[in-house]
C-alpha cells in the first residue's frame, strides 16, 4: 500500500468518527426525506435540492476543510518527520477529506431515493446530474479550503477568508453579473455571459442543472444561449474542462504552498 493510500485510509477512519461528517450526511438525508413527504415526486424533490446543493456544499466544504486542516497540524508535523514526500502527504489529506465529504453527500441524497424510488428515466438522469454537481463542487471548494488554510496561519482569519470566498462566488458574483447584464443590455452579451458563467463553478453547475431539468426556457433569451452552447458536445467539454480547472488550479497552488511551508 502506498503512503498516500495509507494516509487516506487513516483519514477515513478518523472522519467516520466525526460528528460533523455524520451530521452532514444526516442533513441531506433528512432534507430529501422532507421533500419527499411534502412533494412526493422524485423530480420535484431533485429540483428542490438544487439550491441547497449549490449553496450549502461550497460553504460546508470551505468551512469544514479549513477547520480540518488547521486541526491536523500536529498530524502533518508528525508525517513530515518521517521519510515521506510532501506531495504524498498533501494528496492523502486532500483525497481523504474530499472523498469523505463527497461520499457523505451522495449517501445522504441517495438514501431517501433508494427507499421511495427515483421515478421515470428522466428523474434517474436528473439524480445523476445533482449528485455529479454536488461531488464536483465538493472537490473544488475543498481544494480552495486547503489553499486558504495553508496560506493563512491564523485560524480566525482563515475561516473569515473561507466565508468571504463563499460570499464572493455564491452571492456577490451573481449580483455583479446581473448588474453588468442590465447595464449593457443593449450590447451583444452572449459570449461574455458564457465566459463569466464558466469562470464561476457555482454558476456553471447551476446552468448545467437547469439545462438537465429542461427549465432553461424560463431564463428567457439567456437560457436559450446557454442551452444552445452547453447543450452541445463542445459546450459539455468546455463545462467539464472548466470544473476540472477549478479543481486542478487550487490543488496545484496548494501543493506548491505546502511544499514550501514551514510548519
Amino acid at each position: 500500500m502506498s503512503t498516500t493510500a495509507r494516509i487516506v485510509r487513516w483519514q477515513l477512519g478518523d472522519l467516520l468518527r466525526s460528528r460533523w461528517l455524520l451530521a452532514y450526511l444526516g442533513f441531506f438525508a433528512a432534507f430529501a426525506e422532507a421533500l419527499f413527504r411534502l412533494q412526493g415526486s422524485g423530480l420535484r424533490v431533485l429540483l428542490g435540492l438544487v439550491d441547497v446543493v449549490l449553496l450549502l456544499i461550497p460553504l460546508a466544504s470551505l468551512v469544514f476543510g479549513t477547520i480540518y486542516l488547521y486541526g491536523a497540524r500536529e498530524f502533518i508535523e508528525l508525517l513530515l518527520a518521517q521519510p515521506v514526500r510532501r506531495r504524498q502527504i498533501f494528496a492523502g489529506l486532500y483525497l481523504g477529506l474530499a472523498g469523505s465529504l463527497s461520499a457523505a453527500f451522495a449517501l445522504g441524497v441517495a438514501a431517501p431515493f433508494a427507499v421511495h424510488g427515483v421515478g421515470d428515466a428522466g428523474a434517474v438522469g436528473a439524480l445523476a446530474a445533482v449528485l455529479g454537481a454536488g461531488v464536483a463542487l465538493t472537490w473544488v471548494f475543498t481544494a480552495l479550503a486547503f489553499l486558504i488554510a495553508l496560506r493563512c496561519d491564523d485560524r480566525v482569519r482563515g475561516l473569515a477568508l473561507a466565508v468571504l470566498a463563499w460570499l464572493a462566488l455564491a452571492v456577490v458574483y451573481d449580483g455583479a453579473l446581473l448588474f453588468g447584464a442590465a447595464a449593457f443590455a443593449d450590447r451583444p452579451l452572449e459570449t461574455p455571459l458564457l465566459v463569466a458563467t464558466a469562470a464561476n463553478p457555482i454558476d456553471l453547475s447551476r446552468v448545467l442543472l437547469l439545462l438537465r431539468f429542461d427549465i432553461a426556457a424560463l431564463m428567457g433569451y439567456t437560457g436559450q444561449v446557454f442551452a444552445r452552447f452547453f447543450g452541445s458536445a463542445v459546450g459539455a467539454i468546455v463545462a467539464a474542462g472548466a470544473l476540472a480547472a477549478w479543481v486542478a488550479g487550487p490543488v496545484a497552488a496548494g501543493v506548491r504552498v505546502f511544499g514550501r511551508k514551514d510548519f
